[in-house]
């Protein structure tokens, strides 16, 4: 797999006002984390260290001041703004350089995944063409949809259509063959001035070179692009967190279950901590040391 990662974490926020007045939508919290910490969560999970974030020129302090460079949790952090949000396509234009000659996959910074992710690195494993994912919702119409023929092959796609031809809505997850910018260049902008990152997966189709996966019923994706979605997204955190005892999206925990740091590194962060919860967390997942059966690696 030789795949670099983009997060963007661009858009106004302007569904979300007057929250995104106060601070930046990415660094909202879903229950006990900012919201960032659950997309990049998922790309460390997928085994990607190489992560660029796309951001507004406003939001990008907040979110360095916050991550850094990735060093702490053994991944490489960049970041590059997107001045205007004119389309989620646009992130492989602006991410050219730091794409090379890689494939790349590309997560909205408002999408959060929990599950096992076998889907996730099964698609990153994929060498030609790209894959996106179908997830059965109950208004279709928010979102590009895919339609499949009787034999469950994709046939059609459409960006937030107002009729669509099935419920599978494509969630926020992407994975591109090395094409991706060159593709991106041929693209015009919809009649909305946006680069639709439909459009780029139908180029995809047309020459047969899209995968598309389901994903299953035990998989949870949520959006958090209103209050409405925010506050459901953080009741659903902190029900599984309650239960389990586990939390989701640490990204210490992730970074030592993905052997990206060692145990003394944790150790090390958590000395510089402050005192809480969220430490007194790490530190049973320090003492509990990375040779332990971990979970199920999850969102």
């Amino acid at each position: 797999m030789n795949k670099k990662a983009i997060l963007l974490a661009g858009g106004a926020g302007t569904r979300l006002f007057p929250l995104t007045k106060i601070v930046c939508k990415q660094l909202l919290p879903i229950y006990d984390k900012p919201m960032i910490c659950y997309p990049l969560a998922t790309l460390m999970l997928g085994g990607l260290r190489e992560i660029l974030i796309i951001t507004t020129p406003k939001d990008l302090p907040m979110l360095r001041d916050y991550l850094g460079d990735g060093s702490r949790l053994g991944i490489r952090i960049e970041y590059a703004e997107q001045p205007k949000p004119e389309g989620i396509a646009q992130a492989f234009l602006i991410a050219a350089k730091f794409i090379g000659d890689s494939g790349a996959s590309l997560i909205l910074g408002d999408n959060i995944f929990y599950g096992k992710l076998d889907f996730y690195r099964d698609a990153l494993a994929i060498e030609r063409g790209a894959c996106i994912f179908g997830y059965q919702v109950r208004d279709p119409q928010r979102y590009g949809v895919v339609e499949f023929d009787a034999d469950g092959k994709a046939i059609s796609l459409e960006e937030k259509p107002k009729h669509p031809k099935s419920h599978f809505a494509v969630p926020g997850l992407y994975v591109y063959d090395e094409r991706v910018v060159d593709l991106c260049r041929t693209l015009r902008p919809s009649a909305r001035g946006e680069l639709e990152i439909t459009d780029l997966n139908l180029l995809y189709l047309k020459e047969k070179q899209l995968h598309v996966k389901l994903l299953s019923r035990g998989m949870a994706w949520l959006d958090t692009g209103t209050q409405t979605s925010l506050l459901e997204a953080g009741n659903y955190i902190a029900t599984i967190e309650h239960r389990q005892g586990l939390k989701i999206a640490c990204l210490e925990e992730v970074a030592l279950r993905m052997r990206f740091i060692s145990q003394s590194d944790l150790a090390a962060i958590i000395d510089r901590l402050p005192k809480g919860e969220y430490r007194n967390y790490l530190r049973m997942v320090c003492d509990e040391g990375s040779s332990t059966a971990a979970p199920e690696p999850v969102g």
